[in-house]
């Protein structure tokens, strides 16, 4: 018996030190992971920025020192941080040029357009651009035409096409299992309730659609067009054919691209343009080596008043999303309650001189919508506060803009949206006639039962007429807040609401917004207002603690999670999550389609 005892107790301890060990070496490996990330690069004579464009991109890059030690499976680049990087890399001289290497990119062209724009400016500085890659997806071959040259692998292909939008419906699939939606909207192109509810377009969400998906190829059109020198006539009619199945030598002979070279040939050009040996190593930096690399002048040296460049994208919710995802599918959330007091913190800083909130939304939750324009006005009162425009900024995401003091957007920018509409659940059918569940019920007032979050039995005629009277008041305050913000009348302004989606350059036209321009715009007209010239930037929201992350690392991960069910489930995921977090969704919401579906 005191050998088992023993036994047990000798395996019982070598368990311990085991785990000890294990514990010991975990934190000896992400020190030197954290010291590695957060060492200075040294920049050598003749060093090229590598742009290595896969996966999403993002608006602000989030620091994550654990991503390498737990093996995350996203992929994601801070829009910030490639702004930032190619910068750095036109006002160092010991940087000669840009190798950009296109990958799978996810991103809105509006996005891409932004680098694109930061790219142009970059080739000023006398210095080239290279381009190389083994398949160009249509976003990333319309941002690889501003270099000077463009490779394909010989055995590579184009993505070529146009575009299109493709939006799902899913009442029919949602009938078959006794599932059906009451919608109370206001605008006649207020779309994002047809999901549900139809079977295919409304004319009037195809006018739209159509307005602005034709919009935004003719900015594609145009810009390739003018950096490769083909006619747009010449580019329609490659987008007419199925340029993606043809060999890369009929590429080629279009004129997309200069020369079929491998990988390894490439260097050897770009070794060329360095002027040195073949058997020499090429210098390289990536954007995560400039984020580490201080700036030499310019509004990322630090110098100066400051300026915040407030970052905003993804649904806005009122409270964090414990999914993780939202239903425009983007990995991060606005969540009111903590942008309204980081607001109140920035407010009250008297650094920081001006604020430019970069938005890109679709909108969502019209209550946290209201809140976050508050704030916004707030803020204003005690500084000047300028918007930029990303890929959307519309319903609720031009909710919040529209009270600032100055708006830019990009041309491909899709906002507007001026509308509010409430989605109610009806599960009556799925409950008692599918699975046989009944309910009964007692009640003291006439409405002591009456949900719009209920879900069990069908709302009558009276409660949607208290609906749509609650639905109406939300749009007509909607329509005051743009139409003070914008210094508009109702009447003028009822002409292009109505959830009506522009796009950027027609809202410029339309007055929703000031100007066509850039992020670096914003920052400069923000530094103008506040009447300072020497100014640097400040990226919020600021990134979140060692022990904060360490204890999100150690819990269970449902953005990975529902990146993965969103992957295998593709077009289905959407209805699956509108019933995962049904409870958890405001059912009055401000904001564009949940899924554009626009390639």
């Amino acid at each position: 018996m005191k050998d088992f005892f023993k036994n047990v107790f000798a395996t019982v301890l070598g368990l311990f030190l085991f785990c000890g060990l294990f514990v010991v070496f975990g934190i000896i490996s992400l020190i030197g992971t954290l010291a590695t990330s957060s060492s200075t690069p040294v920049v050598e004579e003749n060093s090229v920025l590598v742009l290595n464009l896969e996966g999403e991109i993002t608006e602000k890059g989030i620091n994550d020192p654990f991503s390498e030690l737990f093996g995350s499976s996203f992929s994601s680049t801070g829009l910030n941080d490639i702004l930032s990087a190619i910068e750095k890399a036109k006002e160092n001289d010991k940087v000669k040029g840009i190798y950009i290497k296109s990958g799978l990119i996810s991103s809105d062209y509006a996005t891409l357009q932004e680098i694109r724009t930061k790219l142009q400016d970059f080739k000023k500085s006398g210095k080239w651009i290279v381009a190389y890659s083994d398949l160009y997806l249509q976003g990333a071959y319309y941002l690889s035409t501003v270099a000077d040259k463009i490779y394909l692998n010989p055995q590579g292909r184009i993505m070529w096409q146009g575009i299109g939008a493709q939006p799902v419906y899913y009442k029919d699939m949602l009938e078959k299992v006794g599932v059906k939606f009451t919608v109370v909207k206001v605008g006649t192109y207020k779309s994002a309730t047809e999901t549900f509810t139809e079977s295919k377009m409304s004319d009037a969400n195809r006018e739209q659609v159509s307005k602005y998906i034709n919009g935004i190829w003719d900015n594609l059109l145009s810009a390739v067009s003018s950096s490769r020198k083909i006619s747009k006539d010449s580019l329609n009619r490659i987008a007419d054919g199925v340029l993606f199945l043809e060999q890369a030598e009929q590429i080629k002979s279009k004129k997309l691209v200069d020369d079929l070279l491998y990988a390894d040939e490439v260097k050897a050009k770009v070794k060329k343009m360095l002027k040195i040996d073949q058997d020499e190593t090429i210098n390289t930096l990536s954007i995560t080596d400039m984020k580490n690399i201080p700036a030499k002048k310019g509004q990322y040296a630090g110098k100066g008043e400051k300026i915040a460049v407030y970052y905003c994208s993804g649904d806005i919710v009122m409270d964090s999303n414990p999914a993780g995802i939202g239903l425009s599918g983007n990995t991060q959330q606005i969540v009111a309650r903590d942008i309204c007091k980081d607001l109140g913190k920035i407010a009250d800083d008297d650094d920081i001189k001006a604020v430019v909130l970069r938005i890109n939304s679709g909108g969502g939750d019209a209550y946290a919508s209201e809140q976050l324009w508050h704030s916004i006005s707030n803020l204003k009162k005690q500084k000047p506060v300028v918007v930029s425009m990303g890929g959307a900024a519309a319903s609720g995401g031009y909710y919040m803009a529209c009270n600032a003091s100055y708006i830019f957007a990009e041309p491909t920018t899709l906002t507007g949206s001026i509308g509010i509409f409430g989605l109610f659940p009806d599960m009556s059918n799925l409950m008692t006639q599918k699975l046989g569940i009944h309910y009964d019920e007692v009640k003291t007032n006439k409405n002591s039962t009456f949900s719009p979050a209920g879900i069990y039995r069908p709302l009558n005629a009276e409660e949607l007429q208290v609906l749509q009277a609650y639905v109406d008041n939300g749009y007509a305050l909607f329509k005051k807040r743009v139409a003070d913000g914008r210094k508009m009348s109702d009447e003028s302004l009822e002409k292009i609401a109505q959830g009506r989606v522009w796009l950027g350059q027609d809202a410029k036209q339309l007055k929703l917004i000031d100007e066509l321009g850039t992020l670096d715009a914003a920052v400069a007209k923000a530094a103008a207002l506040a009447k300072v010239s020497e100014f640097c930037v400040a990226d919020y929201p600021l990134d979140k603690d060692f022990a904060t992350q360490l204890l999100e690392k150690a819990s269970t991960n449902d953005s990975e999670l529902d990146a993965q069910l969103r992957s295998v489930l593709g077009a289905f995921y959407e209805p699956y999550y509108l019933v995962r977090t049904l409870k958890n969704q405001s059912p009055v919401q401000a904001r564009i389609p949940f899924i554009l579906n626009v390639n």
